[in-house]
């Protein structure tokens, strides 16, 4: 009896610090999701395919680079890969097509990653075009983020300071000086389309599905592994989960730019709809 006790502790620990480690970025995507299926879904229905198009030229290429890198660092073959395309039959924007080996636990934990790419990508391209294009604006919010956020557990006062990120952000960009500056809008218009497109569809998610158990077997792996010889793994786990506090930061970006493409979708099909109806 102590033995099942003992190791269904071990599963509850190694769930937890699942979560610990992961609930954070996978909490993001699932947000990220419900706001790009909305955002394309209004588009669509104001102006048909057409509307999701017309955010699908660099959307979806940063996406699937997403992926694609992810395949590289965890080792997976690439097979095909199709950046964009805009006439597929069944709707399919572009895919990256990646084979692995089902020995190797490496791999195997990779497609937890692989399917999480667009979110790195994505948010990384939004830095990365803020740093380029409105430099000042990322420099305010890189000295506030570096000042103001440190390694903290996930708690109130650590939300509170990513709130203050999200407020400090939105004002340093979105300023008169921003407004009449042609290279602001050349970043509106990419971020309005990278974080159309940044959310990750069902494929992605059973991919990263199938890595997230591997991952979790490892967990339970390294658990046993230190109950027999005294090691304090939670402990160890809630440290490396530090980093969710940047996590949060930075995902609070494309969070920021996701509520804002859905509120611009959600305006221009109540525009669509007034119109028809004269």
């Amino acid at each position: 009896m102590s033995v099942l006790t003992s190791f269904f502790n071990i599963i509850l620990m190694s769930l937890l610090e699942l979560v610990y480690l992961f609930g954070i970025i996978i909490l993001v995507g699932l947000i990220l999701g419900v706001l790009e299926r909305s955002s394309n879904s209004l588009l669509f229905r104001a102006f048909g395919v057409k509307g999701v198009l017309a955010t699908a030229w660099i959307g979806v290429p940063i996406h699937e680079i997403g992926h694609l890198l992810q395949c590289f660092l965890w080792g997976h073959k690439v097979t095909q890969v199709k950046l964009l395309q805009l006439n597929s039959p069944d709707g399919t924007l572009g895919f990256v097509r990646h084979q692995y080996n089902t020995n190797s636990i490496y791999q195997q934990a990779g497609n937890f990653f692989i399917g999480l790419g667009p979110i790195f990508s994505g948010i990384g391209s939004l830095l990365l075009g803020m740093y380029l294009l409105v430099p000042q604006s990322f420099a305010t919010l890189d000295s506030f983020i570096a000042q103001h956020l440190t390694f903290e557990k996930v708690d109130l006062p650590l939300l509170l300071t990513v709130w203050e990120i999200v407020v400090v952000f939105s004002k340093n960009l979105f300023t008169i000086e921003n407004f009449l500056n042609p290279l602001f809008w050349v970043y509106f218009v990419l971020a309005i389309c990278i974080s159309s497109h940044i959310a990750l569809s069902w494929a992605d998610i059973k991919g990263s599905a199938r890595g997230l158990g591997m991952i979790f077997f490892l967990l339970v792996l390294w658990n046993v592994t230190a109950r027999i010889f005294g090691f304090d793994t939670y402990h160890a786990v809630t440290k490396l989960a530090e980093y969710n506090a940047y996590v949060l930061a930075f995902s609070s970006i494309a969070l920021t730019f996701s509520l804002l493409t859905w509120v611009i979708s959600y305006l221009l099909y109540q525009v669509k709809i007034r119109l028809a109806n004269r």
